[in-house]
């Protein structure tokens, strides 16, 4: 595919993706670059994306407001729980990403975030290469659409689907 123009996505415009535990705003899709896909994600109080790796995919966020908890290294031991206890074997620990912070995600780390506070956060999140995150956000929203708790065995099986192996479960007040 090859594009002429470039592509200009307005403040406050894109697709959007919302449900009672996230909204997501598509700004760039595999339609428009073979790189990457870029996201705008407001993150609520009390989610926790749960850890997971990606096999293939290379992430990229950049807290643009409020604060998330973020881990992004292979821990010593892989617990099947609470991801913000782990610690690498080179002393590396969970950290309390503010505005501006960056984390590149290599594939094969694992990587989590969440978001501890009692204001929402928001990020600028590119997964690459395109289109996975995409099909795989729009999916996930289903799932987290319908009201009550997630149903695991849905979202563990949607992530196989788009290479991401689970490690811990996916939260949302």
């Amino acid at each position: 595919m090859t594009w002429t123009e470039g592509l200009y996505v307005p403040p406050g415009h894109g697709r959007v993706v919302e449900t009672p535990a996230q909204r997501v705003t598509f700004k760039v899709t595999g339609m428009h670059s073979r790189m990457a896909s870029t996201f705008e994600v407001e993150v609520p109080p009390g989610f926790d994306v749960g850890a997971h790796v990606h096999s293939r995919s290379e992430e990229l966020f950049y807290v643009l407001e409020g604060e998330l908890d973020v881990l992004a290294f292979e821990p010593r031991i892989r617990t099947p729980d609470n991801w913000q206890k782990w610690e690498s074997s080179s002393g590396n620990r969970v950290v309390r990403a503010t505005a501006g912070t960056v984390i590149v995600v290599p594939p094969g780390c694992p990587h989590a975030f969440a978001n501890p506070t009692g204001t929402p956060a928001k990020m600028f999140f590119q997964a690459a290469p395109p289109p996975d995150h995409e099909r795989y956000f729009d999916e996930l929203l289903e799932i987290l659409g319908n009201g009550g708790p997630p149903d695991q065995q849905a979202i563990e099986a949607l992530r196989a689907k788009y290479d991401i192996e689970q490690l811990t479960p996916l939260r949302h007040r």
